[in-house]
Formats: structure tokens, C-alpha cells, sequence
């Protein structure tokens, strides 16, 4: 089972909300396509899960909207960290 931990920070300029999680991580192959509407990493898994392959593709969206952005850091079979950066 995956921990996943959330850390917000901000600076006069922006807010950092950090999503760590201790999961299988993406491999470095995938990680420039994850944010593309309907991607999955693992197809069967997705399949099995329910997943669409849209929540990443969705929040991109959002954040890009509010003048924001997000980054990914990953290492395969040790977890991921998201870091979303929003505007003040």
C-alpha cells in the first residue's frame, strides 16, 4: 500500500502544493506524456482501477488556466512527487 503525504508551502510570489507518494513511480519513458489526455502508464492496471487516463490531463488544465503549473520527479519502484504551482 502506497503513503502518500501532501506539503503546501507559499512565498510572497506563489503557493507550492507538494502530493509525494511512496508508489511504483513512472518510468522515465512515460513521464513527458503523463499530462496528455487519456495516457496511462499501465493500461491493465488503469483498466482493472477504472482509470481513464484524464485526472492529470485535468488538472494541467486547471492550473494552466490560473496561471500555474505542475512538475513531476519520479523514480521507478520508489514513488513520485507532484508539485503544483499556483500564483498569489
Amino acid at each position: 500500500i502506497a503513503e502518500v503525504e501532501i506539503r503546501i508551502s507559499q512565498n510572497p510570489d506563489e503557493m507550492q502544493i507538494k502530493i509525494v507518494d511512496s508508489g511504483m513511480g513512472i518510468p522515465d519513458e512515460d513521464k513527458d506524456h503523463i499530462f496528455e489526455r487519456f495516457y496511462t502508464v499501465n493500461k491493465a492496471h488503469s483498466r482493472k482501477l477504472g482509470g481513464a487516463g484524464l485526472g492529470l490531463s485535468l488538472v494541467r488544465t486547471i492550473l494552466d488556466k490560473h496561471g500555474g503549473a505542475i512538475q513531476v520527479e519520479s523514480t521507478l519502484g520508489e514513488g513520485s512527487t507532484f508539485t503544483l504551482h499556483l500564483p498569489r
